[in-house]
């Protein structure tokens, strides 16, 4: 027996009935989901997935499986984060193995730890499968490292925007513009001219090179250079989903764009 078969004969750990799993799925590719993910597919009696889960991915689970959607975008119209959490007690107490799929990965600014939080409060048992987060694995993808040694020892991840879908208040512009060399900022294309002006008014500067990669691990990604002077030019060809990088990294593209040509083509990354 070699390949995939071989997964059959390891000693995954249980999926009980009346738990939740949170499973981060990864920026989007299937392939991308980790053993534990895929094994969760495999056992859950119900999937409640968010808008960024492929489906593709979700077809890996048995054609039994209830697959309920609970996705939330900015400026569409989404279930509320309450009624979702509800629904995860509400099966988990009726004996249910109930799998929470989210993109990227649930404790990165997400509500993963929101809802891990209920779950603990109505003593749910749960488990935590970490995901590849956009703002490291999509970046890769499109040949940008988070970190590198001759530019920069530390990174910060910013969100763009806060549950109202403004720019978070409780942000210290000046902190942040000078903390680290690079900033990866989810969720942040509706606001980034705001917060490109933000940080240069805390003082980053305006030719700090900026990447947007849109589409991240899909076949469809792709992504669009600037400067954080120049980012009201490139808005309008950005498409979400999108993470943003600020910093020297970002001009590591040219040399280590790697998924290019029949690379890029294949679906599951």
């Amino acid at each position: 027996m070699t390949g995939f078969a071989t997964l059959d004969d390891l000693a995954f750990p249980p999926f009980e009935p009346g738990t939740v799993w949170l499973v981060g799925a990864g920026p989007g590719a299937p392939g991308l989901l980790s053993l534990l993910g895929y094994h969760a597919l495999q056992q859950a009696d119900v999937i409640v997935y968010d808008e960024l889960v492929a489906d593709t991915l979700l077809a890996m689970a048995p054609a039994t499986t209830e697959r309920v959607y609970a996705g939330k975008r900015g400026g569409k119209p989404s279930e509320k984060q309450a009624d979702i959490t509800l629904r995860l007690i509400e099966w988990a107490t009726a004996g249910r193995k109930v799998l929470r799929l989210k993109g990227g990965d649930p404790m990165m600014f997400g509500r993963g730890a929101e809802e891990a939080m209920a779950l603990a409060a109505h003593g749910i048992p749960f488990r935590i499968v970490p995901g590849i987060t956009t703002g490291v694995g999509g970046l890769a993808y499109a040949g940008i490292p988070v970190t590198y040694r001759d530019t920069n020892h530390a990174v910060i991840f910013l969100t763009g925007h806060d549950e109202t879908g403004s720019i978070p208040a409780s942000v210290d512009w000046a902190a942040i513009a000078t903390a680290a060399p690079v900033i990866v900022m989810y969720m942040a294309a509706k606001h980034l001219v705001s917060i490109a002006e933000k940080l240069i008014a805390a003082g980053r500067s305006r030719d700090d090179s900026l990447a947007v990669v849109c589409h991240a691990t899909l076949p469809d990604q792709y992504t669009i250079d600037a400067t954080l002077g120049t980012a009201g030019e490139i808005v309008g060809a950005i498409q979400t989903p999108a993470i943003v990088v600020l910093g020297p990294v970002g001009a590591l593209r040219e040399h280590l764009a790697w998924r290019v040509g029949a690379l890029a083509e294949n679906p599951l990354g």
